[in-house]
Order: C-alpha cells, then sequence, then structure tokens
C-alpha cells in the first residue's frame, strides 16, 4: 500500500484513517476510494484493517442502494380477490358482503369476496463470486459492492457463493444474514489458484432450488476461465437465467462462454459500475 501516494494521506498516523482525505478521495475517485479501503481491510496492521473494513462496509452499501427493489419476503399470505385468485375464504375480509347478501336473500357477489393465499417471492438470486487467483482492492471492493447490491434487489432471498478450486457459501438461500455482515464477510475473501466454474454453478443451482421464488437468476461474478472440474458449459444450461459480469479488460473469455450457454453479458470497469450495470442486466 505504502507504493501509492494516497495511501499516505488517508493513513497519515499508524492504525489511522484521515476523514477528510476519505471524503476528498470519495468525491474525486468513489472507484479508487473503495478499492483502497478493500486493500487496507487486509493490512498487518489490525487496527488499521479493521477501520478500513467498517469504513468499506459503509461506502459498499451507500454505492449499491440505487436501481429497483424486487418484492419483499420470504413469501407471505395476502388477501386476495376471489374472483382472480386460488384460496381458501377469509371470512373476515368477506364478512360484509356475506351479511349484505344473507340479509337481502340475494347470491354472494364473488368479486366482492377475499381469499387468503400465499404468495411467493417475486425473485430470488444467486450470486457467484470468482475468487481464484489474486483478490485485490479492486476485485474485493467489485464484489462487495455486486453482493450488497443483490441484497438490496432481492432483500430475503438472494445467496453468496465464493469460489476457486472450491465452492464455499458466504450466505446460503434460506439463511438470514444481514447485508453488511455479508459485505464484511467478501471484503475478507482470499484468492485461491484454480477455477471450477462448473462446480460452482451447480452449486448456485442447488441454492436456488431451496427458493420458491418463480424468476430465479444465477450472477456470475468472473472472467470465465475455467482450470479445472467438469463441463462449465454443461453446468451453465441448466440453469433458469445465468447473468454474467466480467471485467471490461478481460473479457474475453466470458463472452465466449455467455454465447455457448445463452448468458447475458456485461461488464464492469470498477465498483461503481455494478448497480448501473445490473439494473440493466437483469432487468429486475
Amino acid at each position: 500500500m505504502s507504493q501509492d501516494p494516497r495511501f499516505a494521506e488517508l493513513s497519515p498516523e499508524l492504525g489511522e484513517i484521515d476523514d477528510d482525505a476519505l471524503a476528498e478521495l470519495t468525491q474525486e475517485d468513489l472507484d479508487a476510494a473503495l478499492e483502497m479501503l478493500a486493500t487496507m481491510s487486509g493490512a498487518t496492521d489490525r487496527r488499521l484493517a479493521a477501520l478500513a473494513a467498517k469504513l468499506a462496509g459503509r461506502l459498499v452499501l451507500d454505492v449499491a442502494r440505487s436501481g429497483p427493489v424486487s418484492a419483499r419476503g420470504l413469501g407471505r399470505m395476502q388477501s386476495l380477490p376471489a374472483d382472480r385468485s386460488d384460496g381458501d375464504l377469509d371470512l373476515d375480509a368477506s364478512l360484509d358482503e356475506i351479511v349484505r347478501a344473507g340479509a337481502s336473500a340475494e347470491p354472494v357477489s364473488v368479486n366482492a369476496l377475499r381469499v387468503r393465499a400465499w404468495r411467493r417471492p417475486a425473485t430470488a438470486i444467486a450470486l457467484v463470486v470468482d475468487r481464484s487467483g489474486s483478490m485485490s482492492g479492486h476485485r474485493l471492493a467489485t464484489a462487495a459492492v455486486c453482493a450488497a447490491a443483490c441484497a438490496w434487489r432481492a432483500p430475503s432471498d438472494w445467496s453468496v457463493l465464493a469460489f476457486g478450486e472450491k465452492v464455499v457459501a458466504v450466505k446460503s438461500q434460506e439463511r438470514h444474514r444481514p447485508a453488511g455482515a455479508v459485505v464484511d464477510d467478501v471484503l475478507r475473501l482470499q484468492g485461491h489458484g484454480t477455477t471450477d466454474l462448473a462446480s460452482a454453478l451447480d452449486s448456485a443451482r442447488d441454492q436456488l432450488a431451496r427458493s420458491s421464488a418463480k424468476r430465479q437468476i444465477t450472477l456470475l461474478l468472473s472472467d470465465c476461465r475455467a482450470t479445472t472440474g467438469g463441463d462449465a458449459v454443461a453446468a451453465a444450461r441448466r440453469h433458469q437465467e445465468l447473468c454474467i459480469v466480467a471485467p471490461a479488460d478481460d473479457a474475453d473469455d466470458a463472452r465466449a462462454f455467455a454465447a455457448s450457454t445463452g448468458a447475458r453479458l456485461s461488464t464492469v470497469s470498477g465498483p461503481s459500475d455494478l448497480p448501473p450495470t445490473l439494473s440493466s442486466l437483469l432487468v429486475l
């Protein structure tokens, strides 16, 4: 970090971050601020690392909170019009019509009755983060913003998987975890050598199988260069909807993979590109 002249401005003293310098850098270059904080969160100075991780988490969540939000909830009982929905009669909501019909000796009007029915969430997202190779500040910040953006768009039905040679669940589909805690864990990811893309995609499919959402999206953050494992193309084709986000300066393999699997592809140059990119890519 000492190689970057901005580091001395951000952290003039051991274990400290200058608020004014951080605010100025955020205004001038948001991506640079995110990447610096992500890098500093892995510093050997544990006080500095903890402070940087805390600030990075806050900034990541702020950046991610843009774009449309899907229906919240794991699914809930709702009172719905009886003429347009199946379910059990909602007696409380229908009582006035039942009493009216009885008093006037007229048939009950079906369009005035209500039923109770279980409505499932609109969208589920499984985010798959490639951590093969080196997890630089740029890659960490991009992954963290992507995780926070997924939480913002599918607040109760989302998962995050990180993969290299093996797949690790940072957040499983059915488990409730605050977005901030997930972002903190993503910022702690370390790189691992090989890339088992097929296993990662199979694991994402297993996560989405736990959801009752009608629309299930797998979001792959990767350059899509598989170096080990099974047939990644076959694994990708088994997904209901696969979207790929690749680095703008290294997207050739991702483009080829998207073309062979029918996936949608977008590229990003930095962490701040994620929210508008996802809004366009996911079309939520």
